[in-house]
């Protein structure tokens, strides 16, 4: 796209992955979604007046004044001034009041939205604050907006890191997973075409970064979110390994991918995997993907769950607890994802992805509560309960990103329940061994706006988990801490590389539509780890 005078796009050049064909199980492709494939996204330095657009988004903090939003315009102040007062506008969080502009300047319409106290404002508010914005312009029916950064922003952040998240607010804030639905339905959904951010000239580059990366960040988790939707009758092992080898092969060249199939993990001992696997019907998978770009100085595995339908097995769940179960794949949608995001960023960090993929299902094959199973490390697991099985398959996972000789492991998993009782549905909990390596990925998390809580790695609460007949078993004696005596798990197969665990149970699937979330995959974790990578890269 040419530069036209006060306009600047992105160096980033258009994402291929926004176009990204995804293999049907039938085998016949199917167009991915392109989610802002068509939007057009570009930084000026125009007037806020002087933006021919349908709609103009101010902010303001509680209590603010009028005159501070659209300075030198009496007239628009006025009219400001009198539609904050008649509907009460004190500028709370979530607040808004919309007025017609008749002609006083080149927008058709502006929308004042309330920011809350400025003292409580943080970067993940900061995109509640444009996603919120931006469902509201689709209510509006328009298709140009502008954004006007509210200039205190850049007193908290840096230009980039506003950039980004104006971004990630717009795309995420907007994503809905509409393949399913029929043409009416579709044709209801508003799609923004141009999206402007009015800047002063000196946080035009700052601001033109943060633009790139933010669409990388964003395409990333659409990806994610777009696999956790897709039914588990798509999303088989077979199916992700699939998608792991079109990454491979649209990547030319910077994503190596290796499909381990049953009598290879067999040969290798992955005997905790194996026997979850086993129930189902479905062939398990093991997936591996390997990226080292020029000058990469360290080494990072990054392991996601890839339950692809959890039933419980043969301890199974109730009904209501199972509906949602295709989800339990996520932690493999986000290492897949991360990949479809690294063949842009390009950090100089070496990073091998690790996938077992399998169902976990009841049937006359599957592994039965006092089974002992041996994983790749040798340690032996006596299996009280069939529904802790994502521990199992992770447990060969780890072993196998230990024999990589990495600097660091990172898992993600929707691996317990007692997660969520301990955080609720947003937080994240993250465990590891290496204080370093936790406090990288807690300000990766606090810049992109994921919510992660450090947990304890308690040792004392080790005997809990002690089997009688075993080395160790796959659940906790007694009901509490499951959270962290699933951590503790996991720590058995790490040996002691420096490693953090993520439980994303509560923030992986949204039961309820929330700013930044609609119902639904959440692709959770994908900017945290891309953060870290790009952190770790510099």
């Amino acid at each position: 796209m040419a530069l036209r005078a006060g306009t600047y796009a992105s160096a980033i050049p258009p994402l291929a992955l926004c176009n990204y064909i995804l293999l049907q199980s039938s085998g016949q492709p199917a167009r991915r979604r392109a989610d802002f494939a068509d939007m057009n996204f570009s930084i000026k330095t125009t007037s806020p007046s002087q933006a021919q657009v349908d709609l103009l988004i101010l902010y303001s903090w509680r209590g603010e004044k009028a005159e501070t939003l659209v300075p030198n315009n009496l007239k628009l102040q006025s009219s400001i001034k009198e539609a904050m007062t008649r509907e009460q506008f004190r500028g709370d969080e979530g607040e808004y009041v919309d007025i017609y502009t008749k002609g006083e300047i080149e927008a058709y319409k502006i929308l004042v939205v309330g920011l809350g106290k400025e003292e409580d404002f943080d970067l993940y508010k900061l995109r509640k604050s444009i996603a919120a914005a931006t469902k509201k312009a689709k209510q509006f029916k328009v298709k140009k907006l502008a954004f006007v950064p509210h200039n205190s922003w850049y007193k908290k952040f840096e230009p980039e890191l506003v950039g980004q998240s104006m971004v990630e607010g717009v795309v995420l804030g907007g994503y809905k997973f509409l393949k399913y639905k029929g043409k009416e339905e579709k044709e209801k959904n508003i799609e923004l075409e141009d999206i402007m951010f009015l800047v002063t000239p000196n946080k035009v580059a700052g601001m033109e970064k943060g633009l790139g990366i933010g669409k990388i960040f964003s395409a990333a988790t659409i990806f994610a979110r777009d696999l956790i939707n897709e039914p588990a009758a798509v999303t088989t092992p077979t199916y992700l390994a699939k998608i792991a080898l079109d990454l491979g092969k649209k990547a030319a060249g910077q994503i190596k991918v290796k499909i381990l199939e049953k009598e290879e993990v067999a040969k290798m001992g992955m005997g905790a995997f194996l026997g979850v696997a086993q129930g189902s019907e479905e062939p398990p998978k093991f997936i591996v993907l390997h990226t080292k770009p020029a000058g990469a100085r360290e080494k990072v595995v990054v392991v996601g769950k890839g339950i692809t339908f959890d039933t419980g097995g043969l301890s199974l769940k109730p009904a209501e607890h199972m509906m949602t179960m295709k989800m339990d794949m996520s932690g493999a949608a986000t290492v897949l994802a991360l990949f479809a995001g690294l063949t842009h960023l390009k950090p100089k960090v070496e990073v091998v992805g690790v996938i077992a993929a399998c169902e976990n299902m009841p049937s006359g094959k599957a592994v039965k509560p006092g089974d002992i199973l041996t994983a790749m490390n040798g340690k032996t697991i006596e299996v009280l309960n069939t529904d802790a099985e994502g521990r199992l398959t992770l447990a060969d996972g780890l072993s196998y990103a230990v024999g990589q000789k990495p600097q660091a492991i990172i898992d993600l998993a929707t691996l317990t329940g007692a997660c969520m009782v301990a955080l609720g549905q947003e937080i994240a909990g993250m465990w590891g061994n290496d204080e370093k390596l936790n406090d990288k990925v807690k300000k990766a998390s606090e810049v992109v706006g994921e919510k992660l809580w450090h947990m304890p790695l308690e040792k004392e609460y080790k005997p809990l988990i002690k089997s009688d007949i075993a080395d160790i078993k796959n659940i906790q004696t007694g009901k509490y801490g499951g959270a962290i005596t699933a951590a503790l798990f996991l720590e058995e197969f790490v040996d002691k590389i420096p490693w953090v665990h993520l439980d994303i149970a509560g923030p992986a699937y949204e039961e309820s539509e929330t700013t930044l979330v609609p119902k639904g995959g959440a692709g959770y974790g994908v900017r945290t780890i891309l953060q870290y990578l790009l952190d770790l890269g510099k």
